[in-house]
Order: C-alpha cells, then structure tokens, then sequence
C-alpha cells in the first residue's frame, strides 16, 4: 500500500519504520517543503535498531497514497492537513494520531474518510534517535459515516506494528486516553519529573481524576472511575521511565498541548456546569509557563 506519514516525530518515524519492513511504500511529509528525504533511526524496545533513509515530500506519492497517517501535535493539524486535502483524492484515507481531542471541528465538513487513532506505544527523541521504548496498544476507529468499511486497515496495520485493534467506540477510548493525559502531562510539567515519579502524588492524581469522571459520567460515556483509575496508573506503570511529551516541549521552550488535553475537557466541563478546579489550576500553570517561554525565545 502506498502510504503519506505526515509529522515525522518519534512516533510518525516508528510508523514509517514498521510500514516500510512489511514492504509498503511509505514516504514521510514535513512542513520543509524542499526536505526530499529523511534519516529514519529508531532504537526498538528489544535493542535492535532500525536505520533507513525514507523519502519525503514527494507529491506524486501524496496524491497516490491510499493511507495518510496524520502524527503531527493536535495545535498543528488543521494548519497542515487543510492544504493537503486539496491535493488528495475524496477516496483517501485519514488517520489522525494525536493527544488530546478538538481537532476534529477545527477541520470543517469531512469529506475524505476519517479514523481517530490512539496509541500507548511511547518513544522518545535525542541527537535525531528514536528510542522507541514500550509496545503499546493502537486503537484506530471511524471518526464519519463513510470511514466505517475500513476495518481492514487495523489489519494491514496490526502486520507492521503490533496490537492494531479496531473499535467502533472510538469516542470512549479516546476520552479514556484523554483523561490519562489530563493528568500524566501538566502533572509530569508540575512536578518536572519522569511518568513514573507521580505515583507518590496519588491523592492529588485521584482528585483529579473524579473532576474527569464527573465529566465523562455527564456525557454519556462508557465509564467506571475504578477502571479508569487503574487505566491511568497502568499507563504511569508502562511509562515510568519516560519524560511526558508536554514536559519535553515545555523544557525546548515550544507550545505543547494543553488546550486540546485539559483545555477540551475544561470547555466541556463548562457546557455542563461542571467544575474542574483542580484541572483549571494544572491548565493555568502550564499556560503560564508557555508564555514564559514564548517571551524568553
């Protein structure tokens, strides 16, 4: 299959990597246009690397691509993906691999097929190296009526990168997903520490945890708190070694993704008078420290 990986970070180049050894014609698609190709080197979780130089930016391949894999941060998505849609085929596919949720109606009407996708697998980038550090799970789902018949994607994908799953409630799992970043993140920035020093501010993780829950109960979602509790601290558990990816962007001074993690549940928080002072005071203290950022560059 030939596929565009858009956004190539740790994760966009683990895709590329996994796609390109199962013998699909994978290229990867950067905001530097006149980049024609890229070093893709990847440490797996084994120890075995991966090292290849993959073609970017070509745009016969975009046009031809079956699968765009969409890796980009969520602020960066409609931005990028607008201006790529108008080159594309309505037949083409769109996956969207991102934290946080609110991308989807910053892009308009959805003509193309859309699938939302989450992913635990977790990695981390120094000197141009991927140390792709824990298998996880990716749950892919339709996001619009006509992406429904694609199911067979989690196959093709689930051959390149282990445990692919499919799920026609891709709206529940990616709240669970989201309810895990509203915390791991700002907390991980709070504190500047790695995932796995957070299990020593478990009240504080368990009190915001219920301002979430209340949220996700009032929605309509499929939720247990005790489930969603021990969905959190497994992925802490997984992850302890890692530095969240919001502390890595407040650390290189760059906009991380707070309003689309704890600022989407905030909003949705407030259409239904619910209140979130816990998250409201992570989400004002990230903030903050962006534009402390922003005015040091």
């Amino acid at each position: 299959m030939k596929i565009t990986v858009i956004g190539c970070g740790s994760i966009g180049k683990i895709f590329l990597a996994a796609l390109h050894l199962r013998g699909h014609e994978v290229q990867g698609w950067l905001k530097l246009s006149s980049q024609t190709n890229l070093v893709v080197n990847i440490k797996k979780p084994k120890g075995d690397f991966f090292y290849k130089i993959i073609t970017c930016n070509n745009i016969k391949h975009l046009i031809n691509s079956k699968l765009l894999i969409v890796c980009l941060k969520a602020w960066q998505i409609s931005n990028v993906l607008l201006p790529v849609l108008d080159f594309i085929p309505k037949t083409t596919l769109i996956l969207l691999l991102h934290n946080g949720m609110g991308v989807i109606e910053k892009l308009g009407q959805l003509n193309n097929p859309f699938l939302s996708g989450i992913t635990t697998n977790s990695a981390w980038q120094k000197n141009n190296i991927v140390f792709h550090t824990n298998n996880g799970v990716t749950h892919i789902g339709p996001i619009n009526r006509i992406s429904k018949s694609f199911k067979f994607i989690a196959d093709i994908l689930n051959d390149a990168i282990p445990n692919v799953v499919w799920s026609d409630q891709i709206i529940n799992i990616c709240w669970y997903k989201l309810a895990s970043n509203c915390i791991i993140n700002p907390l991980t920035v709070k504190y500047n520490c790695k995932n796995g020093n957070l299990f020593q501010f478990s009240e504080e993780i368990e009190n915001i945890i219920i301002e979430i829950y209340k949220v996700m109960k009032k929605i309509n979602l499929d939720v247990n708190k005790n489930k969603l509790i021990n969905y959190i601290y497994d992925i802490i558990k997984k992850t302890s070694n890692n530095y969240s990816s919001m502390l890595q962007d407040i650390r290189n001074c760059k906009k991380t993704e707070i309003d689309y993690i704890t600022g989407y549940l905030i909003n949705k928080a407030k259409i239904y008078h619910i209140n979130t002072p816990k998250n409201n005071n992570l989400y004002q203290l990230v903030k903050n420290l962006e534009k402390i950022n922003c005015d040091y560059k």
